[in-house]
């Protein structure tokens, strides 16, 4: 498993809009994608799931990956996290 913590930056943290966009990025990998902010864990592939999180701008959030890929799909998500939120 790999695991990475990601401040968000965008000024209306995970909203709609970009958790659809990070929800179907993640959808893409082969590996098991959970975001956890403080207690709560989500499924990254539900966008349900993701925006039930209720991240703000400047709260962090921690992203485990895991599967035989999860190095190489880890930097996708974390390349995704840096360019859009």
């Amino acid at each position: 498993m790999v695991s990475f913590q990601y401040v968000v930056k965008d000024e209306q943290g995970i909203h709609a809009r970009p958790a659809g966009l990070l929800v179907k990025a993640i959808a893409g990998l082969s590996s098991k994608v959970t975001i956890k902010k403080g207690e709560k864990a989500a499924n990254g592939k539900m966008i349900l799931a993701v925006m039930s999180l209720s991240v703000k701008c400047g709260e962090e959030i921690t992203v485990e990956v895991e599967g035989d890929n999860a190095e190489a799909d880890a930097a996708t998500v974390k390349t995704f996290l840096e360019e859009n939120l």
